[in-house]
């Protein structure tokens, strides 16, 4: 995130939770902020991830049985390099 932008968030956080912020920063010898960035991150990396797999998962879902879904020779054909993928890794 260098030479991003920066906005400053103020966010109040009860003792425990501060507590641990601090001293899981102090553990892992990085500020409390970059920490507490770090992990917002994740997190918001985490909740797009599950978005969009919940969207692909309704799309399937809708188009399973018609014309946009797949068709069983190119479904057979990605299995089939899949796992020759993950055999020669």
């Amino acid at each position: 995130m260098k030479n991003a932008s920066m906005k400053n968030f103020h966010l109040p956080l009860p003792d425990d939770l501060y507590g641990a912020l601090r001293a899981e920063a102090e553990r892992s010898s990085v500020t409390a902020t970059t920490l507490a960035r770090q992990a917002l991150e994740e997190w918001l990396r985490q909740k797009r991830r599950s978005h969009l797999r919940r969207a692909i998962e309704s799309y399937a879902a809708q188009a399973a049985g018609t014309t946009d879904d797949l068709d069983e020779g190119l479904e057979s054909a990605a299995v089939a390099r899949l796992m020759s993928d993950e055999e020669s890794a």
